[in-house]
């Protein structure tokens, strides 16, 4: 169950489930799960405006602002630079979104709105270091090409997609800026010819057909990590809203799906991955056939992979006839234990609770 390894034969649904086709919303069918590295064509896709249309001819890349040598870089000059490559696990911020109660009005992502891929790319440290970040600098804002009008609420008119890392962030090692996805060129929808992957954080810091790096001295919040992509943070008293940013310890069912019509008596392999933020591990995953009254530790498969998720199994010796819900729930390094519930203050974002999965034992 490590990289590039299968979990068997079950393919079940090989295509993707489609939130929005205009823009691009679609979410991995994640019953499906077969296999550590999710396939490229199975990849969850997250976009706000259409795709952009990019020659990599054309496509430059401009590193400016607070830095004592801006420069600009081609797409064969890019590709020319020292490169790592590392296995992430991204995740929608909204990923579960439908569970929620009352309905929220975002996409209603299901529980496929995560993959893993392995990225290809460089370092952003490497070409902030190459630039010279000025002393006093703190932010590093990531421009997509992507941008268009907000709807459903204020916005500020037509915009580009963009956000802004804490300079410490956007130095740390793992942060890539990816021209490579499974082994293959960047697909279009996946940010060809270029993305950022911040590994440990929500994918929504993930900015896909970058082409500004712009190095700041002053505090950046963008739209997309102040309106859009925030939540109550309670630290000081009366709540303000704060971007989202780690992502939060989790452990989804894969099967049997929702509403699955399992036999009764027998042994079924229940499946699922489990993931968490920061550079925690998961260490347990724990799994309840009866709705939360008792609960069993699940088997942990393969190597931990930094930044990515663990999958596991649990042996499940089938009751008789009847209706039963599944729970899995998982504790990381860190201590953090997944939550039962949602809090309010999270929003409809960073859905982390433990969603019940019923199904038909017959």
């Amino acid at each position: 169950a490590g990289a590039g390894s299968s979990l068997g034969n079950d393919q079940r649904f090989t295509g993707m489930i489609t939130r929005t086709s205009s823009p691009d919303n679609t979410e991995f069918p994640f019953a499906s799960l077969n296999s550590f590295l999710t396939p490229t064509d199975q990849h969850f896709v997250r976009t706000h405006f259409d795709t952009p249309e990019i020659d990599a001819r054309d496509w430059r890349l401009t590193v400016e602002g607070a830095v004592e040598k801006p420069f600009e870089l081609s797409y064969e000059e890019l590709r020319k630079l020292p490169s790592v490559t590392a296995a992430t696990t991204l995740e929608c911020a909204g990923n579960g979104r439908v569970f929620l109660k009352p309905l929220q009005n975002g996409i209603r992502w299901e529980l496929g709105g995560i993959s893993t891929a392995e990225y290809t790319g460089v370092r952003l440290a490497d070409l902030l270091a190459r630039a010279g970040v000025r002393e006093g600098a703190k932010m590093v804002t990531l421009e997509g090409a992507d941008s268009g009008a907000v709807s459903g609420g204020p916005a500020p008119g037509v915009i580009a997609y963009s956000k802004s890392l804490p300079l410490e962030k956007a130095m740390q090692p793992e942060v890539l800026l990816a021209y490579r996805m499974n082994g293959e060129e960047l697909p279009a929808k996946h940010g060809f010819p270029l993305r950022v992957v911040v590994p440990g954080w929500f994918g929504t810091w993930s900015v896909k057909w970058l082409t500004k790096i712009i190095v700041t001295e002053g505090e950046i919040d963008p739209y997309f990590q102040t309106f859009s992509y925030s939540v109550w943070d309670r630290r000081y008293g009366e709540p303000s809203l704060i971007p989202i940013t780690q992502l939060g310890v989790k452990a989804s069912i894969a099967r049997p799906a929702r509403n699955e019509t399992v036999p009764a008596g027998a042994k079924y392999r229940v499946l699922g991955a489990a993931w968490t933020g920061g550079e925690a591990q998961v260490t347990k995953v724990e799994i309840s056939t009866d709705g939360g009254k008792t609960w069993g530790q699940a088997r942990l498969l393969g190597e931990a992979v930094p930044f990515a998720w663990r999958l596991w199994e649990y042996e499940w010796q089938t009751p008789a006839a009847g209706r039963r819900v599944l729970m899995a729930r998982a504790t990381d390094s860190e201590g953090r234990v997944q939550p039962t519930e949602h809090s309010a203050d999270l929003r409809d974002g960073h859905i982390n609770m433990i969603i019940p999965i019923p199904v038909e034992v017959r």
